[in-house]
């Protein structure tokens, strides 16, 4: 059964627009796990639009199940994984204007900047995650670098207008989700999943983890935290 990693940016995307103390993206991480979820991911980025050093080193200390750090691969943000010592770190492309992680590591252009990262970073024990969209050829060179495992990007699925650009997109997913584990590599998957598009999911069970966040933060709005992250748990446990 996959398990859900919730992703709590957005909670301090909310504080952070109105400049107070509030919401605390920690609290939203406590309801969080105590609701069912395996995990818990923060993005920290280069410009801090969200989620803040203090966040990171808080959650570290109150996380009960695992703490995913999503990062640019930085000289900076290896320095603060080494230092926080999340269970994983995975790793992101990231552009200063972008609303949200438009699309996955190019590892074509950034192999080698990406594998000592990696080595980098798992010598030190601590496994890593790449980010990357539904690429076999992108896949291969996770695994020749020697990724712990893969997430792969959902995004073009979930952001499809059409039917035959959304089946088109998830036989990519598909695909890719398979060749990855008859690599052996661990498998995850998110960008843009939400209580519709997590059932097209059904009988997928090589992915072992989805990470979720604006859905669920944006029912949380409605519904509470804790109804938010169930309501999801029991979607994904369905599949």
């Amino acid at each position: 059964m996959a398990s859900l990693a919730v992703n709590v940016d957005h909670v301090a995307t909310l504080r952070q627009a109105r400049g107070a103390a509030y919401p605390d993206p920690v609290a939203a991480a406590v309801i969080a796990e105590l609701a069912g979820a395996e995990g818990i991911v923060v993005h920290l980025r280069e410009d801090r639009r969200h989620i803040q050093d203090r966040d990171v080193k808080i959650l570290r200390k109150v996380v009960q199940s695992k703490l995913i750090l999503e990062m640019a691969a930085t000289p900076e943000m290896i320095g603060i994984a080494f230092d926080i010592q999340p269970d994983i770190v995975t790793l992101v492309p990231e552009k200063r204007e972008e609303l949200t992680t438009e699309g996955g590591m190019d590892l074509m252009v950034h192999q080698n900047a990406i594998a000592e990262t990696v080595e980098t970073l798992q010598n030190s024990g601590i496994p890593v995650s790449i980010f990357i969209d539904p690429d076999p050829d992108q896949i291969k060179l996770a695994y020749q670098i020697n990724a712990s495992m893969i997430e792969i990007h959902t995004g073009a699925f979930c952001d499809a207008k059409t039917g035959s650009k959304k089946n088109q997109a998830f036989a990519m997913i598909v695909d890719a989700v398979k060749f990855a584990h008859k690599l052996k590599m661990g498998v995850n998957a998110g960008h843009g999943l939400c209580y519709n598009t997590i059932k097209d999911f059904t009988g997928l069970s090589e992915i072992n983890e989805f990470s979720i966040g604006h859905s669920i933060i944006s029912r949380a709005v409605l519904v509470g935290m804790e109804n938010a992250v169930k309501e999801m748990r029991s979607l994904i446990r369905d599949l």
